[in-house]
């Protein structure tokens, strides 16, 4: 099963992540940032990283799109696991605090995405980044809007 194929599209969210997980695909660009949706349930989706030295930005730290798009990914996969077949979602807006600096030596990370709320067409989620020694790295709140997929 290609969950990634427009036929597929008879899965809701949470059976689509699922699914995910349980065949071992990962969309191109986690495969680019080598991450890994790790954990799903409606309403909470947990990805896992590794950050490297390939991630560095020029001051000597993962830059801190590394630590955004894990926490965008988590939030909007909380969402996503709320959503019917028909449903999509696409993020508003996306409010980040970095509390520590990620490096190499940061060891795996963790991005938990919970839900705060879901509406007719806007949902609410937050997200927390931590480090290998559970450490609060970065944490985000996000507004994503729900809408129909368009099929054909």
């Amino acid at each position: 099963m290609d969950v990634f194929r427009k036929n597929d599209g008879d899965l809701n969210g949470l059976d689509q992540l699922r699914a995910l997980i349980s065949t071992g695909q990962r969309p191109p660009m986690a495969e680019s940032m080598d991450f890994n949706l790790t954990e799903v349930e409606q309403g909470r989706a947990v990805f896992e990283g590794m950050p490297s030295r390939a991630l560095y930005n020029p001051i000597g730290s993962v830059h801190g799109g590394y630590a955004a798009t894990l926490l965008d990914s988590a939030c909007g996969c909380a969402v996503h696991s709320c959503l019917t077949a028909p449903q999509g979602y696409t993020t508003v807006e996306l409010k980040i605090s970095y509390h520590r600096a990620l490096t190499d030596k940061s060891g795996p990370v963790r991005a938990e995405g919970t839900i705060l709320s879901v509406g007719r067409r806007v949902a609410f989620a937050e997200a927390k980044l931590t480090d290998a020694a559970g450490r609060l790295c970065a944490s985000a709140t996000s507004t994503l809007l729900i809408f129909d997929k368009v099929s054909g």
